[in-house]
């Protein structure tokens, strides 16, 4: 499909400028939980191992200690990090983000048996056809074996597919089942304030996490292959910087409206 550059898609389609949506996003009412998702069972469906604990680590903890039901569901395999490390081939990669993943939710006080894992290839996910139709099939079968009403998911302008994806996914399969979808912005921060994105209806909330945010940081910490050099065989290897994780000490989350 063919993909006009920024400067040419603004002529064509109502754009406004990063740094405005940004802006509009820190700047959103404050809301509590449980006037942004109810007190239905919560899924939370993270491109990544790591993304629900950067996007929504605040949302899972408070939503369980209120006593709901939350359940994570994680797509990819995550060995897209360290694509080269000999000490760390794909097939211990993942497992060892699994094991990462397991861990943070238990810091957000989830039982281990709330998180599920897809095992898509990390940053291959598909938008269409037959990989998306079997993905949206099992959440949706997933989702309604355990009542979910509602749908949190990377919102569609991350600049990552496997963002992107995940947002498709979350919307089919709010769709199908009846659910509310609810975006949360992960690598949308860290855009240029000076780029453009597609003018959209920014309804939400800033969800306070204030009481949990030393729970989401420690559930961060349990991501240690991202955040450390415990893979220390590939150069080309990926780790959040200091900067890019400061971000998610706000005692604020931002879920969108989708």
């Amino acid at each position: 499909m063919l993909r006009l550059p920024a400067r040419v898609r603004r002529y064509l389609q109502p754009m406004v400028r990063v740094g405005a949506v940004l802006d509009t996003l820190r700047n959103l009412p404050v809301a509590d939980s449980r006037t942004v998702v109810g007190d239905q069972p919560l899924l939370v469906l993270a491109p990544h191992p790591d993304d629900e604990s950067l996007g929504c680590g605040g949302l899972i903890a408070e939503h369980h200690a209120r006593g709901h039901d939350v359940h994570v569901m994680v797509l990819t395999d995550g060995t897209g990090s360290h694509p080269h490390s000999r000490e760390y081939p794909a097939s211990r990669l993942s497992a060892l983000r699994m094991q990462e993943a397991r861990r943070a939710i238990a810091a957000l006080g989830l039982p281990e048996d709330r998180i599920d894992f897809l095992g898509l290839p990390d940053g291959h996910v598909s938008l269409r056809g037959k990989q998306f139709n079997d993905a949206a099939a099992r959440i949706a079968q997933y989702a309604r074996s355990h009542g979910v009403r509602a749908i949190c998911t990377t919102w569609p302008h991350d600049p990552h597919s496997d963002h992107q994806a995940a947002y498709r996914l979350g919307q089919h399969v709010a769709r199908e089942i009846g659910a509310r979808l609810l975006g949360y912005p992960v690598w949308t921060w860290t855009l240029p304030p000076t780029g453009w994105l597609p003018v959209m209806p920014l309804r939400g909330a800033r969800v306070d996490i204030a009481h949990h945010l030393a729970a989401k940081q420690r559930a961060i910490a349990c991501h240690r292959s991202q955040i450390t050099d415990l893979i220390q065989d590939d150069p080309t290897g990926f780790r959040m910087s200091p900067a890019f994780l400061a971000i998610f000490d706000w005692p604020f989350e931002v879920l969108i409206d989708a």
